[in-house]
């Protein structure tokens, strides 16, 4: 199946184009779609299922959307469905990955509660009224500082409790297996498998 994955994030269609093999992605760019949404969502839910919505009015045709973050119990679950705009003030420029890394290891220093976890929630959208959505976890501990040179966001920081190590320094193929993108990707894929 073609879909229409609703992000401009190259990192995103890399991991999901491995997880949902055997289908095409396409980012809204190679339609020549210009794809923006405003996240007003309370949950990861609200959030995958408005951008779904977005540019499904967009580009009428089967869509992919997701919402994913990282909930820290030090913090009270935050950042949460605000992950990707941690640290940045409404209207100004998005930190970079390292200097949102930075940010929430400051914010929990001294704290002996590390424990911490991914969600990623996808929303499939076929048509209005055929909608479909997956949501897993993926529980960690936040390290003291930055390790590993793959992946992107907070991976750096989220320590995979099995082997101890970030998930910046986990093989992709492992990420991909193991990680609430590659989780929710499975439980996406036995959907489409099954239409």
């Amino acid at each position: 199946m073609e879909i229409v994955l609703a992000s401009g994030n190259l990192h995103k269609k890399k991991e999901l184009e491995k997880i949902l093999s055997g289908h095409k992605l396409l980012l809204p760019s190679d339609l020549g779609v210009e794809f923006d949404c405003d996240e007003t969502g309370k949950t990861f839910l609200a959030n995958a299922l408005l951008k779904a919505e977005t540019l499904y009015h967009q580009v009428h045709r089967p869509v992919l959307a997701d919402d994913s973050g990282l909930c820290v119990e030090a913090l009270d679950g935050a950042p949460g469905i605000y992950s990707a705009r941690y640290g940045s003030e409404e209207g100004e420029a998005p930190l970079s990955d390292g200097d949102r890394n930075r940010l929430l290891l400051s914010r929990i220093e001294g704290s002996d509660n590390r424990n911490a976890f991914f969600v990623c929630c996808m929303v499939l959208m076929l048509d209005p009224y055929r909608v479909y959505s997956v949501q897993e976890s993926f529980p960690g501990t936040i390290s003291r500082e930055p390790f590993g040179g793959g992946g992107f966001g907070y991976d750096p920081v989220f320590i995979e409790p099995e082997s101890g190590r970030t998930v910046a320094e986990l093989p992709e193929e492992e990420k991909n297996r193991i990680s609430h993108r590659g989780r929710a990707g499975k439980g996406m894929r036995n959907i489409l498998e099954a239409l």
